[in-house]
Parts: C-alpha cells; structure tokens; sequence
C-alpha cells in the first residue's frame, strides 16, 4: 500500500485546463484569466477539484476552487456527474443551515468550455485528514494531535451532521428525492442495485457484494424514520479543518433524502476502512478515535435522536463502499494497472475490505 502508484484518474492536461478556463473567464469578467492552477494532493476519484487564482484588473476575487465533472475519457466512478445538483445542494445548504460550505460563484452546464460542466467556488484555506497515506497511519497532522485534540475534531464533525439534519428543511431538499416507489431508504438501496448493475456490466460480478444485498433485506429496518437531507459523502477526509474546528465541507456529489442513520453509517464505516487497513500493515492506527459507541452517543446528544439500527446502516456503508471499490479495480483494469480475474470469485479480492464487509455478512465484525 505504501508504495503502490495512484491510479490514474483523469486524462486532462491541467494546462490546457487553464487556458480554455481563462478564455471561459474572460467572457464573464473581461481581462479576466486563470492563474496558478494545481491539482489539489486530496483530489478525489471521481469529481475533478483545481484550484486557480482569478487574476483581474479590478479588486481581483482571489483564491479559487473549480469542481470539474469527471473526464468521461477515464472510466467514471459514477455513471452521472449532475454539477447543477450538486451547486443547488451547496446554496441550500448555506442559506438554510450554520455548516460551512465554500460560497459558489458560477455554475457552467455546459460541456463545451472545458469538456464537461463544472462549478466554481471560494477557495477555503485549512488542512484535510489525508487519504493517502490514510491519516491513521502514522506521520501526518491529525495522527500526531493529542487525543483531546481529535476528540474535539470528532465531536465538531458529528456536529455538522446533526445540524445539516436538523436544520434543513427537507421540503426544499425535495430536488435531491432519489427515483421511484416506496420510502426514501428503499429507493436509496435500489438505485445502488442499479449501480452495481452498471459497474459489473459485461464483467465479473461479486458474489459478496450481492450476498450483501441479500443481508441487508433481512435486516431492513421496521421504522426508517423521516427522511433529511443527507451529505452523502459525509467523512472527515471531506472536511477543510481550521485548527480542529471544520471551515468547509466539499463533496456533494452523493446526498440526497434518507433517513439520517445513512450518512451515520458511512462516517462509522468510512474512519473503520482506513483503520482496519492500517491495522492489517502492522500499525495501531487511531482504536479510540470515531469509535461507532463514541459517535452514536455525539449524534443523540446533539440531535435528541438516538440512531437505531446501526448494524443495518454500517453494512449498507461497507456494501456502497464495495461497489466503488470494485469500479476502481475496473478502472485501472481499464488502463492497464491490473487484470481482470480468471476466477468470477476473485473479483471480490479486488475490493480492499473484502474481509470486513464478510464479515458484516456473517454478522461477526462488531
């Protein structure tokens, strides 16, 4: 892991980005241009983030962020980037509730100027947990703060949750109501059959993946409770830090209404990936830190709503994460970095937490 390549995640060429960014700028703000453009070190796999200095003979806007849809030349994460939505869920979000996010400036639907449509927003100065090399892994800032320090960035960061739960409206949430029949938690799981559908389409599928969907209809839960607006994506490695405190939360792409257990389970399942990996080269990773009993308890006492049947939403995470993972390995079987197996069965070891999430199956993990 430590010495692995990144896999490739884009064929654009971040130079002729800025050119054709600037031409674009110039049109809105003549004189206008894209300076000092860089690929963020914390840039996804999916969405594209570049940050620019917009360069103006007048009072210049400064510090720049562009949120780029995927390069449809670089086998997607996902099969749709819906930029428009994802801008709309960022006004929302600021008008309507006290998280941070960065202040949107433009919204470019269409794909002409730079290939796909894109955003841009204010640029937010901080630091962000790292995922490579995860910020469980000894030598970065988060592993070397002392346990009061992390305990006060886990309890700023259960906050954001539970006021985006509680103070958005879900009525105007209404645009993010994922497609067809039954309640908001059933068409959440459905479309991620419809997902994993498309990522095994002419491939290999995965027995665990799909014994994980059988699981997870036995256990579905009996209350689902009112549906909120969901971050989607809602872990630490999607937060700008200022000290310990969050100054911005980026990545949108994934929310949507569900009951408010589904951005819990991904935050408890998300921290325990990058830990039982760190756990599994040999290091002690952070055990105490974003525990699901330590989170859970933040949550109720914030939010007066105790979270039910976590053992449901946790496995639903480490599922959703599985079929990601397994369209990474897809993709770099794309670009030559792997091979598909000759075995269907070993397109499960191609999903780095194979083992947890078999073990969320067998109902052994926790």
């Amino acid at each position: 892991m430590a010495t692995a390549p990144r896999p490739r995640t884009t064929t654009r060429d971040p130079e002729d980005l800025a050119r054709r960014l600037s031409t674009w700028l110039d049109a809105r703000l003549p004189g206008a241009k894209a300076a000092d453009m860089t690929v963020p070190e914390s840039n996804g796999m999916s969405s594209e983030t570049l940050l620019f200095t917009v360069e103006h003979p007048e009072p210049p806007l400064g510090k720049c962020a562009l949120r780029l849809a995927a390069d449809p030349a670089a086998y997607t994460i996902f099969p749709v980037y819906d930029m428009p939505r994802q801008y709309r869920t960022m006004r929302l979000v600021a008008e309507h509730t006290d998280v941070p996010v960065p202040r949107v400036l433009w919204l470019e639907e269409d794909p002409g100027p730079l290939g796909a449509p894109f955003f841009v927003m204010e640029r937010i100065e901080g630091r962000v947990p790292p995922d490579v090399m995860p910020y469980t892994y000894d030598g970065n800032w988060l592993h070397a703060a002392s346990d009061a320090e992390r305990a006060r960035l886990e309890e700023a960061s259960v906050r954001v949750l539970a006021h985006l739960h509680d103070q958005a409206p879900p009525e105007t949430a209404a645009f993010l109501a994922l497609p067809g029949e039954g309640s908001p938690l059933r068409r959440h799981v459905a479309a991620q059959r419809a997902y994993y559908a498309w990522v095994v389409d002419g491939l290999p599928r995965s027995p665990l993946i799909e014994s994980a969907f059988d699981r997870l209809e036995e256990m579905r839960p009996r209350h689902e409770g009112d549906a909120v607006l969901n971050w989607g994506d809602a872990r630490i490695g999607n937060i700008i830090y200022d000290g310990f405190e969050p100054a911005a939360v980026l990545d949108w792409e994934m929310a949507a209404l569900a009951p408010r257990e589904v951005d819990l389970g991904w935050t408890v399942y998300l921290h325990r990936f990058f830990q039982d990996l760190t756990v599994s080269f040999g290091q002690p990773g952070l055990p105490e830190f974003q525990r699901r009993d330590r989170v859970e308890a933040a949550y109720a006492g914030l939010t007066g709503h105790t979270p039910r049947d976590m053992d449901f939403y946790t496995l639903y995470a480490a599922l959703r994460h599985a079929i990601v993972m397994l369209r990474v390995a897809y993709r770099q079987v794309h670009f030559g970095e792997a091979a598909v197996p000759a075995d269907e069965k070993a397109a499960d070891t191609l999903i780095l937490h194979h083992d947890s999430l078999a073990a969320m199956v067998q109902g052994t993990y926790w």
